[in-house]
């Protein structure tokens, strides 16, 4: 409230006060509203679906641009690195350039790196092309949660935050199923190219809807010693995550150096970071209390999350006979529910504990995981699928009050800053769940056949009999005993991903805690801050 309305014509003007933050831009209508969201929501399906896309292609790329499969992995560890750098950098770019001007930008860059992406000719090109596809990638997500946010009135935060999250949920599904049918149907060089008219749309109905909403911009410095230290650590952490499992981890001395030199990068990038006046990173939003246990629940979830999510159709396709797209067809069922209750946890978010929401997710994982972990090989289709099923419900649940709870408290300025780092966290997170989702698959696994085999060499009765039956059908010796390793090799696999779905179920549980270490954002008009370090 200010006096300064008063009609008092009398009254001596006041001294002149520092200019206070721009006032918020007042939220969109109609069909502004509608078609900023949707905008917004292309970005981000586009940005997320090309995470996962390539996947499925791999071979293929590999075996045109004449490389072998584990050179062809670099396609995906070259955007992943790069992604992971660029994502934390979102909070000062978007000072210095406006968040409007930075989400557009990188939007179109990202659509001319796809096109060259399809454009190469040789493993050199795409691997640059795909580096420079992550880079302008990282600021788009934590943008277009920010740009969603400033649209709706703060009532609807949740729905706007639903509408962002049923993207998020629903490409990383589609993505595999998407890049097997263009890469069996059409050719490789498409994954890419499908980008192009999607984010020329999203570009242009972004800039005609938001120019006019342009954040303030600070003509900030450089930090470059702590952007080289972000390069550094980051970089060496991607890259041992990536190569860990084919170079036997830290048995592998190129391992050790890669996790060395992120450690002490790590370390030095905290202190220059805390310490520096225009930092590239705001670390000090860790001192919230919200944000911090936010975060950090939410990253170890989604890690755990996204190493299913991975392990699941590895599984499925290298030890159940399914191919790419029938396996994409069985995850399927996941964006489902994920997508008829996002809008309703969206819309009653402000008005229940999002504690008690996503308290129900993770006993939803819980349960998920349960069912999938007495999977055995002669498990059907529907029997799988009905996991499938209820994860969407698990999900539904899971980003959208998460991440209520990690950016409640936080001004608009520094909106973009903490979406920005919280996936940060995240994307990160969900690679450290992969590799170690993967490695303990195959280490459960060779566990398993070594026990397996112990037990036929002593003489099992079902496997000589077994191997009777495959001789007298024709089978040479040699012939049958590959066939029977290979049955050893189905189970042994089966029962090791069954064991990563137990313990992850456990793990979800305990997770709940780190949910209720945070505090209940403030209802709607009210004036507590829930974001607060005490």
């Amino acid at each position: 409230m200010s006096s300064a309305a008063t009609p008092t014509a009398t009254l001596p003007a006041p001294a002149a006060a520092p200019p206070g933050p721009p006032a918020a831009p007042q939220p969109l209508q109609g069909s502004a509203l509608v078609l900023g969201t949707l905008a917004l929501s292309l970005a981000t399906f586009m940005n997320v679906l090309d995470s996962s896309i390539a996947n499925v292609s791999l071979p293929a790329i590999s075996g045109d641009l004449g490389v072998s499969p584990v050179q062809g992995t670099w396609v995906i560890t070259s955007f992943g690195v790069a992604n992971a750098i660029s994502v934390p950098l979102t909070g000062w770019l978007t000072q210095r350039f406006g968040a409007v001007r930075l989400f557009t930008t990188s939007v179109l860059l990202f659509v001319l790196a796809s096109w060259l992406c399809g454009f190469a000719h040789s493993l050199e090109m795409l691997v640059a092309c795909r580096v420079l596809q992550g880079l302008v990638a990282g600021p788009m997500i934590p943008l277009s949660q920010t740009l969603l946010l400033a649209s709706y009135p703060r009532e609807k935060a949740g729905t706007a935050l639903a509408l962002w999250g049923v993207t998020t949920l629903v490409a990383p599904v589609v993505g595999p199923l998407l890049g097997g049918w263009i890469t069996d149907n059409v050719s490789w060089p498409w994954i890419f190219y499908i980008n192009v008219p999607v984010g020329l749309f999203a570009a242009g109905l972004t800039w005609s809807i938001y120019r006019e909403r342009e954040t303030p911009v600070k003509k900030l410095p450089i930090d470059k010693v702590g952007l080289s230290l972000l390069v550094v650590w980051v970089g060496s952490l991607q890259i041992m995550l990536d190569k860990g499992k084919e170079l036997d981890w830290f048995a592998s001395g190129e391992i050790q150096l890669l996790a060395l030199a992120a450690a002490v990068g790590l370390a030095f990038f905290i202190v220059w970071e805390l310490t520096d006046e225009h930092p590239v990173v705001d670390l000090r939003l860790f001192a919230r209390r919200n944000f911090l246990f936010g975060a950090a629940t939410l990253s170890i979830a989604y890690g755990l999350f996204f190493g299913n999510v991975v392990l699941l159709p590895l599984w499925l396709q290298q030890y159940m006979g399914y191919t790419a797209t029938d396996a994409g067809l069985a995850l399927a069922p996941v964006g489902l529910l994920a997508i008829l209750l996002s809008p309703v946890v969206g819309r009653n978010v402000a008005r229940v504990d999002p504690r008690w929401m996503a308290t129900f997710a993770f006993i939803m994982f819980c349960v998920v995981l349960q069912l999938r972990s007495n999977f055995t090989t002669n498990t059907d289709l529907a029997t799988i699928m009905v996991p499938t099923l209820l994860q969407g419900a698990a999900m539904a649940f899971f980003f959208i009050p998460l991440t209520t709870l990690t950016l409640s408290g936080i001004t608009p300025d520094r909106i973009a800053a903490a979406a920005g780092l919280s996936n940060f966290v995240r994307i990160t997170a969900g690679a450290m769940g992969t590799s170690i989702s993967t490695t303990l698959w195959e280490n459960r696994a060779t566990l398993h056949h070594h026990h397996l085999a112990e037990k036929l060499a002593q003489g099992d009765a079902v496997a000589g009999e077994t191997l009777n039956r495959l001789t007298s059908i024709g089978m040479a010796p040699e012939q049958a005993l590959a066939y029977l390793n290979r049955l050893v090799d189905q189970q042994a696999f089966t029962r090791a991903a069954d064991d990563i779905f137990l313990a992850s179920a456990f793990l979800f549980l305990t997770l709940i805690a780190g949910v209720w270490l945070t505090k209940r954002p403030p209802r709607v008009g009210a004036p507590v801050d829930a974001g607060g370090a005490h």
